[in-house]
């Protein structure tokens, strides 16, 4: 089985490095991952320089192609320039942080799954929720690869990938696998106004941790609960319960 393994945390993090050891137990593993860390610039692509690529090494051995583009980008030209061919599976992981809720949209690392999806490939995103305790992700590519085996013996619709994540707690404390929708609230954010040296104001995004509420069902529950979560995600963003409404607008211009 030839497997890209890609993320947003760029091919430095532990996240993927750990993972392509435990996957290499299902196949033969290609690593192309930004060069440096690309969180949150969701599904962008870069067509206005060209992309470097580079060998990257780390302790001594070959881990992979460094990118200096987005996780989009490393599906784009990993698929069509470096393996030359589709692979039998994308993962993108393990994002160190849940990726559950509006999250979805800003994440690179859903977003490459998306990518690969969009190319015809079975995809998985890949998440680990962190808390204020240094993240296992030794054990979440563990759990991981345990789930991508189950996976691939079955059938992902051509279109869709699956958004998995992992809660930050003992595996033997995890309560098992529920299958989620994407949590579609609100999530608590503002903004701290600062002062730089010069006297100047900016403002960092703080205050994103998840709301009070939760809705039954849904990936943030799961997680909250014990659970890894697995929802099922396509690309088409068509509102087709107000499209019938919208065309009876009978529009002119």
């Amino acid at each position: 089985m030839e497997i890209l393994l890609t993320n947003d945390d760029g091919i430095y993090s532990p996240g993927i490095l750990l993972l392509k050891q435990a996957l290499q137990s299902i196949g033969s593993v290609t690593v192309v991952a930004p060069d440096v860390q690309k969180s949150g610039v969701g599904h962008s692509i870069t067509f206005s320089h060209p992309l470097r690529v580079r060998d990257v090494h780390v302790d001594g051995k070959f881990a992979g192609y460094g990118i200096d583009g987005s996780p989009a980008d490393c599906v784009k030209i990993g698929v069509r320039e470096i393996i030359g061919k589709q692979p039998d599976l994308l993962v993108a992981g393990i994002n160190i942080g849940a990726n559950v809720g509006i999250n979805i949209l800003y994440s690179g690392t859903v977003a490459a799954a998306i990518e690969g999806a969009v190319l015809g490939i079975p995809s998985v995103a890949i998440s680990l929720e962190i808390s204020e305790l240094p993240s296992d992700v030794q054990g979440a590519a563990g759990i991981s690869t345990e789930m991508i085996r189950h996976i691939v013996t079955r059938e992902i619709p051509k279109g869709t990938l699956l958004n998995i994540n992992i809660p930050h707690i003992p595996k033997n404390e995890i309560k098992g696998v529920r299958v989620t929708k994407q949590y579609s609230g609100d999530f608590d954010e503002h903004y701290e106004r600062r002062t730089d040296p010069r006297g100047c104001a900016y403002y960092w995004l703080a205050g994103t941790g998840w709301p009070e509420k939760e809705v039954v069902g849904t990936d943030m529950h799961a997680l909250k609960r014990g659970y890894i979560s697995i929802t099922p995600l396509k690309y088409d963003l068509t509102d087709k319960g107000f499209f019938s409404k919208l065309e009876s607008w009978d529009m002119e211009y």
